[in-house]
């Protein structure tokens, strides 16, 4: 059999497998990925090296350094705050859901949730509103920023390797407004669709800043990662493995600390290394020499020529189908993989109609952590939503969520879609 043949069907089979077993992704794909070693497409020599480790070093040191930060109690704190400043519920609400998308652009989407759901649902409980709708909103709002930095989401984080971007060129790529403008620009569009769901909660809030916070350094450390990072973007010729070491390098500084002031007790470095999905840094090895495989055997060129013929060379058609195949899809399975997928293959795309990449990774990005708000399941931060009402005894219908999440996403991809083909187009 032809080896791009073999290789789009095992593809094909695992992406299938991927989508039915949620919870043995990394399984599906480290198996996926010792059949490409086993039958030859992908060579055993090259498969080390197909494997991005700074990607996975960068996951896993700001895991760390994120749970360290929750440890702190210092999200709860600032969020106590902003409440305490709102004039009523309708902006308590809106002014969380910003909180959540501005933590959400440092922080892992599911641990913003966890961090600031908790909060929404306490206001909720003291004025005797119904929580659902709030604890949606933070949920939306967190997945939307993802996208707005280098370590906000591990879709940045792909393609901040893959088109070797460093921290600052989120914000200022190659003369022009990075896609964190083209991401703020959609959050701040939902603003008034917030306020127009939203416009009969108009009891008052009373918030008090309760929360006190005893270790600044998970803190300090997790700004200081930031600092490092845009340092580090000065630099275009760095190692390869400088933002991995960065990340790893204040995770272990942090642990350390921790287990220093708390006289040695070992509980807290154990558990800050659990906090660490490690399933999804397996998930990702599996799917880079998968990937690396596809690419050998000319299935990624293929999928980019139908792409292309399917567009008629139209590079405004193309930029169109990226961006809203991505929100489509991205409604319905793992925004990781496909990104994961969909990268080189835009990159083809882009060679054969002769324009840079960037325009088309933008678009494959925003669409593609957008999508996820238009259902339930579309991303882990609306599934972690959902588990914590649930836990609290209240039934979440697909209609509850769509009801936000549709008018939501469609006005953020919109806006965000066409400021990037404004800047980059």
């Amino acid at each position: 059999m032809n080896q791009m043949v073999l290789a789009l069907i095992l593809f094909t089979i695992m992406y299938v497998l991927l989508l039915i077993f949620s919870e043995k992704r990394w399984i599906i794909a480290l198996a996926a990925a010792a059949v490409f070693l086993a039958v030859g497409i992908l060579p055993i020599g090259n498969a080390a090296g197909a494997i991005n480790w700074n990607v996975l070093m960068m996951l896993a040191g700001t895991m760390a350094t994120v749970e360290l930060f929750i440890q702190s109690k210092m999200p709860a704190r600032m969020a106590e705050g902003l409440l305490k400043i709102t004039p009523n519920v309708k902006w308590a609400i809106v002014a969380l859901s910003l909180f959540s998308g501005l933590i959400s652009a440092f922080v892992d989407n599911v641990a913003t949730v966890l961090m600031v759901a908790p909060v929404g649902l306490a206001v909720a409980k003291k004025i005797k509103a119904n929580p659902i709708p709030v604890i949606i909103a933070i949920a939306v709002s967190s997945n939307l920023q993802g996208a707005a930095t280098l370590v906000g989401d591990t879709t940045s984080i792909l393609l901040g390797n893959y088109a070797a971007m460093g921290f600052n060129d989120f914000f200022w790529f190659h003369g022009k407004l990075g896609i964190c403008f083209a991401v703020e620009a959609g959050a701040l569009m939902t603003v008034p669709v917030l306020l127009w769901l939203f416009r009969k909660e108009k009891a008052k809030v009373h918030g008090e800043v309760t929360t006190q916070v005893h270790d600044y350094l998970p803190t300090v450390l997790l700004f200081g990662t930031i600092i490092m990072l845009i340092v580090a973007s000065q630099f275009p010729g760095k190692p390869e493995l400088t933002n991995g070491i960065i990340c790893c390098g204040m995770a272990v500084i942090g642990i350390i600390y921790e287990v220093i002031r708390q006289k040695g007790n070992k509980d807290v470095a154990v558990s800050v290394i659990k906090s660490i999905d490690f399933k999804t840094l397996l998930l990702l090895a599996g799917l880079f020499m998968v990937i690396e495989g596809m690419t050998e055997a000319g299935v990624i060129d293929a999928i980019a020529n139908l792409f292309v013929k399917a567009g008629g060379g139209s590079v405004a058609l193309m930029y169109v189908m990226i961006v809203g195949v991505s929100v489509l899809l991205s409604a319905f399975i793992d925004n990781i993989p496909y990104v994961a997928t969909m990268l080189p293959v835009v990159t083809g795309i882009s060679a054969l109609l002769g324009i840079e990449p960037y325009l088309f990774d933008f678009g494959l990005l925003i669409g593609a952590t957008l999508g996820g708000n238009i259902t339930p399941i579309g991303a882990s931060a609306n599934i972690a939503g959902i588990g914590i009402l649930q836990k609290e005894g209240y039934k979440v219908t697909t209609k509850d969520f769509i009801r936000i999440g549709i008018p939501f996403t469609l006005v953020a991809a919109v806006t965000g879609a066409l400021v990037i083909w404004l800047v980059w187009a």
